[in-house]
């Protein structure tokens, strides 16, 4: 039978060995139009306060556990993929079916991680929140902390919130979860147009560096493109100018309680 909600198991720079859940339709529904999405442009933009109603159908549990009885070395069950997943008001009826067939099976180590990515677009939401707490691991994308960088980055719908929300949202977010970690993903990267101004600018890599101070998540994951990007002219930075702006990071971030990781 063909599989409705799960790819993988694959290998993940920054999750281990993990298995993807996609609980959007299968064209890509997103807030965002990122320049560098590794998994195309977006077709139609979506307004953050858009939401669907797609419940977990009947074959849900039984395929996320014929599945995961083959995998008991698994690290994390990640859900994401196919645009913005807190889109999906049903969100927390797939984290517990999750919680459940986790239960049920045995593991080689520990019981793997259920992870959230998202793109922090929708996190102003209480509702959104209170959704999102629940996992062990949020994935929370900021690839931008000044305002001209968030539209020239992640190009977002225009009802999107500015950036000193998303960032205050993110605050909110970490208060919210106490005993789960919270991870911010920031991808850089370069351009090839002379008119057009990456992520990686000194302005926007020192205002990260503050916004990051402010949020105080457990870890900060750095990373540029591994595949191909959305648009041409975009490519990624190399490891040495990876080296630096983890150093930018250091110096002013100044917690030895965030663990900052590049890939």
């Amino acid at each position: 039978m063909p599989r409705q909600y799960t790819y993988g198991p694959f290998r993940s720079r920054r999750l281990g060995l993990s298995l993807g859940i996609d609980i959007l339709p299968k064209n890509k529904l997103c807030t965002y139009n990122c320049v560098y999405c590794e998994i195309g442009p977006t077709k139609e933009i979506i307004s953050p306060v858009y939401r669907i109603k797609a419940p977990p159908s009947s074959n849900f549990r039984k395929e996320l556990k014929d599945i995961l009885k083959y995998v008991p070395h698994l690290t994390s069950i990640t859900f994401g993929y196919n645009g913005e997943p807190t889109l999906n008001e049903n969100l927390l009826d797939f984290y517990a079916i999750t919680l459940d067939v986790r239960k049920d099976l045995k593991w080689t180590n520990e019981p793997p991680l259920i992870t959230l990515f998202t793109n922090s677009s929708t996190l102003y939401s209480r509702d959104v929140r209170e959704r999102v707490k629940h996992f062990d691991l949020v994935l929370a994308k900021l690839d931008a902390a000044t305002e001209n960088d968030l539209i020239s980055t992640n190009r977002p719908h225009k009802d999107c919130r500015n950036i000193n929300i998303v960032v205050e949202s993110l605050v909110k977010l970490r208060k919210d979860m106490p005993n789960k970690k919270l991870a911010i993903q920031c991808l850089i990267y370069n351009s090839y147009r002379e008119d057009f101004i990456s992520n990686d600018n000194k302005e926007n890599i020192e205002q990260l560096a503050y916004a990051i101070k402010k949020i105080k998540p457990d870890i900060v994951q750095l990373y540029s493109i591994a595949r191909i990007p959305s648009e041409y002219w975009i490519f990624a930075i190399d490891e040495k100018r990876m080296k630096q702006i983890v150093k930018t990071f250091k110096e002013i971030i100044n917690n030895d309680l965030i663990e900052i990781n590049y890939y």
